[in-house]
């Protein structure tokens, strides 16, 4: 079993900025996927931004060149640094983990708000 634990959620207004961390505890294996999902108001879950434990990286379009997945696997933390926020980024941000064989686990979500 793996929990994941999100914080960094809030209110911002157009153009700033936020980070979300999501720190994992639990059994966690060397070869994984650290992933941020969002679900907007009356959309389907979307994938934000994947990090493997081999440091690749990827990103929806919606985000690319704003949006920063990092990751500190001695803390067992990912993170989302998000600059240049917009109104359509407003949604409940979910940290997910997926080991190599499929296995997935989600956390509980934040609430990022952006708006004047």
């Amino acid at each position: 079993q793996v929990q994941l634990v999100e914080s960094g959620g809030g209110l911002v207004q157009p153009g700033g900025a936020l980070r979300l961390s999501c720190a994992a505890s639990g059994s966690i294996f060397s070869k994984n996927y650290m992933n941020w999902y969002r679900q907007g108001p009356g959309k389907q879950r979307e994938l934000v931004a994947q990090s493997s434990s081999g440091d690749s990286t990827n990103y929806a379009d919606s985000v690319k060149g704003r949006f920063t997945i990092s990751r500190d696997n001695a803390k067992r933390t990912v993170y989302l640094q998000m600059n240049s926020l917009k109104p359509e980024d407003t949604a409940v941000y979910y940290c997910n983990y997926c080991t190599g064989y499929g296995a997935c686990y989600w956390g509980q979500g934040t609430q990022v708000t952006v708006s004047s």
